[in-house]
């Protein structure tokens, strides 16, 4: 199998070890391209070295914010299945957000951190809207910078709960997660990666 890594057009132009550094990330993979390789050059190299781990961590941190949220409420939608009245309130709470990343939405997406289930890992979306912008959060928190990476690390934390619900399929839907950002940095909506987890959330034109 091969991926596309041409016209990653969501992607920002500089450096990929820049924005690491920005993001706090380090990755794991020992890397044979140049501190100044764009995007494009380092998800290659890590998709040729198989290193699955390290293509997403480096995904949450290249995808914008609304896209990155968008892809980690795709993967939460593999486990949780499609859109009912039962959806846990940070999934469906996040997903209003991307429709319209509003301070209001933003803002119902972090009340719900306070009520989730110790077991619901949909918070990773919810925190991952709450950190998108840069800030702490809406009103008074936006003053304050959020910790460095936060919402890239919830984004990745939440497609790698989606691997691990999903481990008997782990290779394949690790190819399917990585397409599918793939397809979100290509402007895409990432439904098209979507074929080993459960049915679209039904906002497949949001993206």
């Amino acid at each position: 199998m091969s991926e596309n890594f041409e016209n990653l057009v969501k992607l920002p132009p500089d450096p990929v070890a820049k924005l690491l550094s920005h993001a706090n990330v380090l990755l794991k993979t020992p890397l044979q391209a140049p501190p100044t390789a764009p995007a494009a050059m380092v998800l290659q190299e890590l998709y040729q070295k198989e290193a699955l781990v390290d293509l997403l961590r480096l995904l949450g941190v290249l995808l914008p914010p609304r896209e990155r949220v968008w892809w980690a409420c795709l993967a939460a939608r593999d486990y949780i299945g499609p859109r009912s009245d039962k959806d846990p309130a940070s999934l469906s709470c996040s997903e209003a957000w991307v429709r319209d990343p509003s301070e209001e939405n933003r803002d119902a997406a972090r009340l719900t951190l306070d009520h989730a289930y110790v077991d619901d890992d949909t918070v990773n979306c919810a925190l991952a809207v709450l950190y998108a912008p840069g800030t702490l959060g809406p009103g008074d928190l936006n003053q304050y910078p959020a910790p460095a990476g936060a919402s890239e690390a919830a984004s990745f934390a939440m497609n790698m709960v989606a691997l691990s619900q999903l481990s008997d399929k782990f290779e394949e839907h690790g190819r399917v997660l990585v397409a599918r950002g793939l397809d979100i940095a290509r402007g895409g909506n990432g439904q098209g990666g979507a074929k080993t987890g459960a049915a679209g959330s039904g906002n497949e034109k949001e993206i």
